[in-house]
């Protein structure tokens, strides 16, 4: 996925209000852009970073620009724009990186579905085929430390490179796990992608330390039949696209 137009880079003042960040360019000074991730970018910003924005090329919008990307102080880079998480699955479909999903005519996105109200990122179809149910989570979270207390006794235990879903507790991502635990009880295929957006996270798991019925409910998910899986992300100022599978550890 080609950024277009080319990014801009500038300088991160600060993130606030959830949707709204601070920045300042060499040329067009000091402004604010959109900031298009609702989440709690739990260690995915801080003040003096490098960020990179897109243009709507609209001044008629009152955030002209939309920031995408960060760099990390240790030269990681994210892509903090969960937007753009169904184009680069699709991409990555359809250049046959995520093995497990090749086979399907039909790929269609954000369909109504489940008893709780839900819209599927992607619904997987073909005639001799089990329809496919696929939920796309972004992973951004990358923890070296946990915190005090009980939690502080794990952070021995913290491989390198350990990145966790989700940054927030979350009770939206729970009930997307009850939605696929349903289509996998009508005899449907149910697959939940963590799509790591984050290039110093090597290895996924659920946030025990963050949304503890989120981690149970995963791993009863695992158990019921619904696919779990994880691929990693090549991300650059030009691109973004999908590269290679990353072990989850439930």
């Amino acid at each position: 996925m080609k950024f277009s137009p080319p990014l801009i880079k500038a300088r991160l003042k600060k993130r606030y209000k959830r949707f709204l960040a601070d920045v300042q360019h060499p040329k067009l000074g000091e402004f604010t852009a959109h900031c298009p991730n609702t989440g709690s970018m739990k260690n995915c910003w801080q003040a003096g970073d490098e960020v990179w924005l897109l243009d709507s090329e609209n001044p008629k919008r009152k955030y002209r620009y939309t920031w995408v990307l960060r760099q990390s102080s240790d030269g990681d880079m994210l892509c903090i724009n969960t937007h753009l998480a169904n184009r680069i699955v699709i991409e990555g479909i359809e250049n046959q990186i995520i093995h497990e999903l090749q086979g399907y005519d039909q790929i269609l996105q954000e369909v109504k579905y489940g008893d709780e109200n839900s819209r599927i990122d992607l619904l997987l179809s073909c005639d001799n085929k089990r329809d496919c149910y696929v939920e796309i989570k972004t992973v951004t979270l990358l923890e070296t430390k946990l915190g005090t207390g009980l939690e502080k006794e794990l952070e021995n235990d913290l491989a390198q490179g350990a990145g966790f879903f989700p940054d927030a507790v979350s009770t939206r991502a729970q009930k997307h796990l009850r939605e696929l635990m349903m289509m996998v009880e009508q005899g449907h295929r149910a697959v939940l992608l963590f799509l790591v957006q984050h290039t110093g996270i090597t290895s996924v798991s659920p946030a025990q330390h963050i949304d503890p019925q989120y981690a149970e409910l995963l791993r009863l998910a695992s158990h019921s039949g619904v696919e779990i899986m994880a691929y990693n992300t090549h991300i650059s100022p030009a691109d973004i696209k999908l590269q290679q599978a990353l072990p989850v550890i439930l």
